[in-house]
């Protein structure tokens, strides 16, 4: 039996919705025949879990195996400590090239982690400019979601997050070509991380086109019951949702 290392190809997509996936969902509209063909000749997780809700601390989660709250990963704004290790030191440690092409919104000067080098730059800015304002905690800041999102989506020619994907597929595939190429041994991790399908919610005619005939449903929504829990102690009853059924 090869003893040889297996070269890793870790593709990651941002803010991909799966319960709107075929492979996870028969009945879904979404055309994915790329992600099904991955699908049918590999393996699927049906039970993984996402530690944060927002996109950094995800990734950082991800990286490390560790929950937010023990390496700070908080919000959009948390600095990934230096000396955390993640998968790819230890990938670099048991003999792997480790390179990453695309989105990963380190914050703070170490932009590698753990990787010996990066083949695009990141589309979001290293500083912390995404830090949230405590003092004023019920002002929204003009970075979060709203329903322009939505509102605006559409067709375009071109915009900063198409043109950032078509870098990092670009500078990935030349990365295998000259790996192949090249005279390095070892074996390669490459990370290829995209920023779509991230809001905003804008595409060429070709892909807006696909779905012309196809009639998307609408999000499903389900809200908790209300009812009346004593609470001992207090001098009335107060008023909290139930768990849904």
């Amino acid at each position: 039996m090869s003893t040889q290392q297996p070269n890793i190809l870790f593709i990651m997509a941002d803010q991909m919705a799966a319960p709107v996936l075929p492979i996870y969902n028969p009945q879904s509209v979404v055309k994915t025949p790329n992600l099904d063909a991955l699908a049918e000749g590999g393996v699927v997780f049906d039970s993984a879990y996402c530690n944060s809700p927002l996109c950094a601390p995800s990734r950082f989660v991800l990286m490390t195996g560790r929950l937010p709250s023990k390496i700070g990963a908080y919000d959009n704004a948390a600095e990934l400590p230096a000396d955390i290790p993640t998968f790819a030191h230890y990938l670099r440690d048991g003999g792997y090239r480790t390179a990453l092409s695309g989105k990963m919104h380190f914050c703070g000067p170490d932009q590698l982690h753990g990787y010996e080098e990066r083949l695009t730059s990141d589309i979001y800015p290293a500083d912390f400019g995404w830090v949230v304002n405590w003092d004023e905690f019920e002002k929204r800041p003009s970075y979060y979601h709203n329903m322009s999102s939505i509102t605006q989506a559409g067709t375009c020619v071109r915009t900063n997050q198409l043109d950032f994907d078509d870098e990092v597929v670009f500078n990935a595939r030349r990365y295998l070509y000259d790996h192949v190429r090249g005279n390095d041994k070892r074996p390669f991790c490459l990370t290829v991380s995209m920023t779509h399908p991230h809001d905003p919610y804008a595409c060429t005619e070709e892909y807006w086109n696909r779905y012309d005939d196809v009639e998307i449903d609408l999000p499903s929504v389900q809200i908790a019951p209300k009812t009346r829990i004593r609470i001992p102690g207090a001098c009335s009853s107060s008023t909290r949702p139930t768990r849904p059924p």
